[in-house]
């Protein structure tokens, strides 16, 4: 390649960014000449043919995506072109004259309210646009929101999908929420940024004091406290503004036309108080002439008001700590109005949100039942009962709770999925899926729903349906690695091991320390021979999280399958190091030890895991074994009749079937079975 031009026509006029992992440069291309262009180059991280092929895939959706935003709204960047050139990746850009919203933040100097309410609306329309599509632009921050120099809108430019897709490269990490530094991006990832580039703009702060800022956190909750008592900002628009930078992904908003709505109510209700504000002059201006026994009528009422007013204020205050994240400042306001009036709903229906955000689920039970008592027309408070009683393990009182939410309010969709959530933990499987249906067709973009009702159904062996759900949320939320990775467990379940491999691959490209994919991927590899890539999954796990129990059980697994008999007591030992009671450890060191001819050290490890868990039907099997090996025929007939039982209660019929087949042989009713085997056990995966 020349070392001046991409892709043979592409000349390079500048370069403005010069990483080890992306370069970016502007350029023009020669056929056309005048014309100037974006160009970003992108080199993978891995160089894996495998990995490459899923990248080259990766790349091209993503490109597809990216061209018909551009086309479908102004605002956008447009996509011109992609290429690759030695297993490195190109996109190639429109170029946008303009300045960047960095340069409009000016140290000092905020931007004024009406300008901060218009740049959030401007970009919050971009963003329901993109979002749209499926597509999470990932770097939101001020330098790729540029001033358009021919008519001064403001376009949004160098969406991140291609770098956490190509290199796995994170950047911005000044303006990115806590789920998307973890790898479990959402739409609303896009609004926390948005929402810190609103207070950027708000206080005059650049992006080092941005990371200054979000080391300014509320200790429990970590939410940022950003507000000080010299900024002058409608309370409205902090609560705004707070809701979009939440530090739980739940609690923010969840999609771009919530924050519209919210802002446009802002504005109407300005409006309408401004309005309101001249009446009451006009009014005051007359009553100035009315008679003096209404100011005495005035005065009589006066005492009775100032409480009115008292706990407005407080109930205001309590409601500005709890949404900056200071619970128990909140419920310090909240505890003040309840003793002035006893009676207040709404002191106690937030008061309980402040006791569940701290934990305190029995409190926070206690307060919604309060609040229902004195509004027993209030959704939102048995709603938040709901999730109490469901955080205590009362799900048939959660599910009342949640059904009378929904007679209040039939088009809750999260009522619904709360309550499905419920049923499924009860084992009504009928039920939770009927309300899992019932909340995405009220919402019809809500993934978890989807992903729910998709492991539920693979869990009735309604595998295709399930598949059907997980496709629905990768096309909603292409970025979802969750998905992928429910999609791979069905898919393994199916034996269809090439498509489950994609499937964690995939997951894993999305989310590097996924590591439940590694796991099932490391699995899959075992299963098919190839024992350097198992090898190779199991240990990016310990490095991810030494203390990972079922990385050291898989991995012995792993091992005792091609006779590394000693490298598998290894790792068992290192599991039982770190849970010293788990039967898998136990029973698995057992087998080890039993194909090394340690019978004594075997026995004691199945008689372990029995006296942990009596129906542990492995164990029996396993001990079993042992004792027919030890000529202890009573013994071993005892043990297989025990596990033989156990699997049969427990649904596991090819187990069953073998520990009837030893008996049979041990009371000489059939022939000795070929290469009989104890039985491994892993732990289960969800």
């Amino acid at each position: 390649m020349n070392s001046h031009f991409l892709n043979g026509h592409y000349q390079i006029l500048k370069v403005l960014k010069d990483g080890e992992k992306e370069k970016t440069y502007l350029v023009e291309d020669v056929n056309l000449l005048g014309s100037k262009f974006i160009v970003k180059q992108l080199r993978s991280s891995n160089s894996n043919p495998q990995a490459l092929t899923i990248l080259r895939r990766l790349f091209a959706d993503k490109a597809a995506t990216l061209e018909k935003l551009g086309q479908e709204n102004d605002q956008i960047q447009k996509l011109i072109t992609s290429f690759e050139e030695n297993e490195e990746f190109y996109i190639v850009q429109e170029f946008i004259p303009g300045n960047p919203l960095t340069d409009e933040i000016i140290q000092g100097q905020p931007l004024k309210e009406d300008e901060v309410i218009s740049l959030l609306s401007e970009i919050l329309k971009i963003l329901v646009v993109v979002h749209s599509y499926g597509m999470i632009h990932r770097n939101i921050k001020p330098a790729n929101i540029i001033r358009r120099e021919s008519d001064k809108k403001l376009v949004l430019v160098s969406f991140g999908t291609f770098n956490e897709a190509i290199n796995n490269t994170v950047t911005n990490l000044e303006y990115m929420p806590i789920e998307q530094i973890n790898g479990n991006l959402k739409y609303n990832s896009d609004i926390y940024a948005l929402g810190l580039v609103a207070i950027a703009v708000l206080k005059g702060l650049h992006t080092k004091e941005i990371s200054n800022l979000r080391n300014q956190k509320n200790q429990l909750t970590g939410e940022i406290l950003w507000r000080d008592k010299n900024l002058k900002v409608n309370r409205k628009l902090v609560r705004i503004i707070n809701k979009m930078v939440r530090y739980d992904y739940r609690k923010r908003y969840q999609y771009a036309t919530e924050v519209l709505d919210d802002l446009k109510n802002l504005i109407n209700v300005d409006d309408n108080q401004q309005k309101q504000h001249q009446k009451k002059l006009l009014l005051v201006l007359a009553g100035i002439a009315g008679c003096i026994t209404l100011i005495i009528a005035a005065w009589q009422l006066r005492s009775p008001k100032l409480v009115s007013d008292a706990q407005q204020t407080l109930y205001q205050e309590g409601v500005n700590k709890y949404e900056s994240g200071n619970y128990e400042g909140a419920i310090a306001d909240f505890n003040q109005i309840i003793e002035l009036d006893p009676q207040n709903a709404l002191a106690y229906n937030r008061r309980g949100d402040a006791y569940y955000r701290l934990g305190d689920y029995e409190q926070a039970q206690a307060d919604s039942s309060q609040a229902i008592l004195f509004n027993p027309q209030d959704a939102n408070a048995y709603f938040d009962r709901g999730f109490a009683f469901s955080e205590l393990g009362k799900y048939k009182n959660a599910i009342a709770d949640y059904t009378q939410a929904i007679k209040l309010n039939s088009k809750d969709a999260y009522a619904y999925y709360g309550r499905g959530l419920a049923h499924a933990q009860l084992k009504d499987n009928k039920g939770a899926l009927g309300d899992f249906s019932k909340a995405i067709a009220l919402k019809p973009q809500y993934t978890e729903a989807y992903l729910q009702r998709g492991i539920l159904r693979r869990r009735l062996k309604q595998r295709l349906e399930a598949i059907q759900d997980f496709n629905k949320v990768i096309k909603i939320n292409p970025s979802d690695a969750k998905a992928y990775y429910q999609r791979g467990l069905t898919q393994s379940i199916n034996k269809q091991k090439d498509e489950a491999l994609k499937d964690y691959t995939d997951a894993i490209n999305i989310n590097p320390k996924y590591i439940e994919a590694y796991l099932n991927r490391g699995d899959i590899y075992s299963d098919l021979g190839n024992q350097v890539e198992a090898t190779e999954d199991y240990n990016t796990i310990l490095q991810i999280d030494p203390k990972f129990i079922a990385a050291y059980i898989h991995r012995g697994i792993h091992r005792f399958s091609f006779g590394d008999y000693k490298g598998a007591i290894e790792d068992y030992t290192a599991a039982l190091k770190l849970d010293t009671n788990n039967i898998a450890a136990y029973n698995n060191r057992g087998n080890a030890y039993l194909e090394l001819g340690n019978k004594k050290a075997a026995n004691q490890d199945y008689s372990r895991a029995i006296a942990i868990n009596p129906n542990n039907a492995l164990a029996y099997y396993n001990r079993g074994m042992i004792r027919t090996k030890q000529k202890n025929k009573p013994g071993a007939i005892t043990d297989f009749k025990k596990a033989a039982k156990l699997f049969q209660q427990q649904g596991e019929q090819d187990s069953y079937q073998d520990a009837q087949r030893e008996i049979a042989i041990l009371q000489n009713k059939s022939a000795p079975a070929k290469n009989t085997r104890p039985k491994s056990g892993k732990i289960e995966k969800n």
